[in-house]
């Protein structure tokens, strides 16, 4: 299995390339729904859980995708860079807490990654300069 990586993403520059990296192309990890959904709200609820957050939000600077200048205004999800199943969080695997496999974003991005629907998420802003409004002014 390919595993995705922290220090792989790194090396992409742009917010579209990490995206693609990243997409999972409709893909929710299926056994941490449903009926088994009480495990992963265990998870989601612990202090182990909730001090490696902490640390990957310090880590990227609170950032969509760790890109400084993406920053992530409300509430900052922590991505699993490999989808997570009953088995790792029974097992602890570790992909659960290890920050190699992590990384924050927002919950636009978060649901384009998961579904795979580069139209779900916010594009860069427009650069505005003096007057670009105002089409009577020549600056």
């Amino acid at each position: 299995m390919f595993l995705k990586r922290y220090s792989e993403l790194k090396r992409i520059s742009t917010f579209e390339e990490r995206y693609r990296y990243l997409k999972l192309d409709g893909i929710v990890g299926e056994s941490t729904f449903g009926f088994d959904r009480y495990l992963n709200q265990i998870f989601y609820n612990s202090d182990e859980w909730k001090a490696i957050r902490d640390d990957v939000i310090i880590r990227d600077n609170g950032c969509d995708l760790g890109i400084r200048g993406n920053d992530i205004y409300g509430v900052i999800l922590i991505h699993h860079m490999n989808p997570i199943s009953k088995e790792d969080i029974i097992s602890r695997s570790s992909l659960l807490l290890d920050p190699r496999y992590l990384i924050c974003t927002s919950p636009k991005t978060h649901r384009a990654i998961h579904y795979g629907d580069i139209d779900l998420l916010d594009h860069s802003p427009i650069i505005r300069r003096p007057n670009d409004t105002c089409p009577w002014r020549n600056n």
